[in-house]
């Protein structure tokens, strides 16, 4: 069930991966759920992709489809529930990813060789596919909602489980950070705001769509669909952002210049539908000069030193002086949130850290400081920072005292599996399904799919 769980995921974050290879089949529709088509390209994109990641399926051509077809199980549920995906989620997601990719493959250029799709797509391509998946992720939370388990069905559960099977825990360790956020130049904050003032001109005036500027200069992800962002509620963006956004009345003006934690913003009014609003926006982001880096870096250096002769400590300075919002009010402790429940923990693996931090963690022991080190945080900026190694758990067979946490997501997982199982199962019998002849003779996990 796992390793199914964990190809649900990898496939709602697949379809339309980068394709290392071309496609050389004849499309067709090989299944219907409900009003949703299936289709070949699909299934033979997401084998393709699974594979690079290293995922091997026994059958693919039956496995896929099926997961496929869970997924927009899912998905029609979230229709019916009025559930839509989280935008400040989204392009978190997808500026991340290609931040990894910028990162891997050195360059921009490289990056679109070897995607064979332009930057937009790519965060276009994950924006659309982190939105999914978070509405998936919010039917399944409130399908298993009620589930629970007590701390003696958790130590019932492991009694007869032998010390050698029990789960392996990675190492884990907890991170403190201090980040400095490089100070933008005042000739480049002139130049972006030259060019989108520029660009409002041109709307208002009636010489370009809003849309098609959008698509050609805009730097989110939503440049694909000329900077529309959908009907969104005012909670799901950054406040500077949401409330120029909701306070437009004119279709036909563009906001004023907005400068949030993502670059600069220009905004147009689409529509207005109760408690939402749909909305095209411009992104541009700043250029970082190499000199205001290089200030930052030493400051943090000086503050690493200050700290190392116990003039201060990093937790003071973490509440002090550093820069970044997400853990400053608890002294610079980094946490993780898991994708699937919401969960946050201080206990971080080493592959959940930024990849810059992992590297710098890595060869640290429990109490050092490391020397200052740049990174990109996961609004996409590029900022300077230093990290303090608090704790290192190493990996070790899991057990009821240190464990328990794990232990008990590990049966509350087995029970909302069984609950999202029953969900299924029902749902099934009420849904319209049609699968071509030729992709009926599998071994489903799920059975009533041919009816």
């Amino acid at each position: 069930m796992k390793i199914r769980k964990n190809l649900l995921l990898f496939l709602a974050f697949c379809s339309g991966c980068i394709a290392y290879a071309q496609r050389n089949v004849v499309d067709e529709v090989i299944w219907v759920v409900g009003d949703d088509p299936i289709l070949l390209s699909e299934v033979e994109e997401a084998r393709i992709s699974s594979e690079l990641e290293g995922l091997f399926l026994e059958n693919p051509y039956c496995t896929i489809p099926e997961q496929l077809a869970i997924q927009k199980l899912f998905l029609h549920q979230a229709d019916l529930d009025s559930i839509e995906g989280d935008e400040s989620y989204a392009i978190k997601f997808a500026d991340s990813k290609i931040n990894l990719y910028l990162q891997s493959f050195g360059s921009r250029e490289n990056v679109e060789a070897n995607a064979r799709r332009t930057i937009p797509q790519l965060r276009e391509m994950y924006m659309r596919e982190a939105r999914n998946q978070y509405r998936i992720n919010q039917v399944q939370r409130n399908l298993t909602s009620s589930v629970k388990v007590t701390p003696a069905e958790v130590r019932e559960y492991f009694k007869s489980v032998p010390e050698d099977s029990m789960p392996f825990v990675p190492t884990q360790v907890e991170v403190q950070i201090i980040t400095a956020q490089p100070e933008v130049t005042r000739e480049e904050v002139e130049r972006i705001e030259s060019q989108l003032r520029e660009f409002a001109r041109r709307v208002n005036a009636g010489e370009s769509e809003f849309s098609t500027l959008a698509k050609f200069y805009s730097e989110d992800g939503s440049a694909r669909d000329g900077g529309e962002l959908g009907f969104t509620g005012k909670g799901k963006w950054v406040p500077e952002f949401a409330n120029v956004a909701f306070s437009l009345n004119d279709p036909n003006k563009v906001s004023k210049i907005v400068r949030t934690e993502f670059g600069f913003h220009i905004i147009q009014l689409i529509e207005k539908r109760g408690d939402k609003v749909n909305v095209r926006h411009i992104l541009l982001k700043p250029r970082i000069d190499e000199g205001e880096i290089t200030k930052k870096l030493a400051r943090l250096d000086s503050i690493a030193g200050d700290i190392v002769k116990g003039e201060i400590t990093f937790d003071w300075a973490a509440a002090a002086l550093s820069d970044d919002k997400a853990t400053k009010k608890n002294h610079g402790l980094m946490s993780y949130s898991d994708p699937e429940t919401g969960d946050r923990t201080s206990r971080i693996q080493m592959k959940q850290l930024p990849p810059e931090v992992a590297k710098v963690v890595e060869k640290m022991n429990p109490g050092d400081v490391s020397d200052a080190f740049r990174m990109v945080n996961t609004s996409g900026q590029t900022v300077c920072a230093i990290v303090k190694l608090k704790r290192r758990i190493e990996g070790h067979r899991a057990n009821t005292t240190e464990d328990y946490q794990l232990l008990k997501e590990i049966v509350l997982n087995k029970r909302r599996e069984k609950k999202l199982r029953e969900w299924i199962l029902e749902k099934q019998k009420n849904t319209y399904v049609r699968i071509n002849s030729e992709w009926r003779n599998c071994k489903f996990e799920y059975p009533n799919w041919i009816k």
